[in-house]
């Protein structure tokens, strides 16, 4: 597994842990971070992951409550809802991240992570987000 893999892992296990808890985002990416004995490289991606996405977190839950209307944000699993805002931080916000790798990686972590709908959920979400922003040129707002 590349560490940019095991960087999203922990990434989404903050943001679960975050979603969960009122644990302070910095301790949690620490000890998760030293758990997994994550080098540097991958440290510094996972929390540039978790930063963003908590900096644009209202804006992240916006585009998911326009592309999935039926899924109430904040009635969707906690899983599901972590792995769209990561996906999608890195789709509009991380030019840095191929397009079909940030697509990839999110269902993977739905895979691994979640039920067995969310693959489908994490890729249909993602595709129709593409679909309308898909060029990064297009602004969010």
């Amino acid at each position: 597994m590349g560490f940019r893999r095991e960087a999203r892992i922990v990434a989404l296990q903050t943001l679960y842990e975050l979603d969960c808890t009122e644990h302070r985002a910095e301790d949690i990416l620490s000890r998760l971070a030293k758990d997994k004995a994550l080098p540097q490289d991958a440290f510094n991606f996972s929390q540039g992951l978790v930063q963003g996405v908590l900096q644009n977190r209202l804006r992240l839950d916006d585009v998911i409550k326009q592309f999935a209307p039926a899924f109430p944000v904040d009635q969707m699993a906690v899983i599901d809802r972590n792995i769209l805002r990561l996906a999608i931080f890195e789709i509009l916000f991380d030019s840095n991240i191929p397009i079909k790798v940030a697509i990839n990686e999110a269902v993977e972590l739905a895979k691994a992570f979640g039920s067995n709908s969310s693959p489908r959920l994490i890729n249909g979400v993602l595709g129709s987000i593409v679909s309308e922003y898909g060029d990064r040129d297009k602004s969010v707002d």
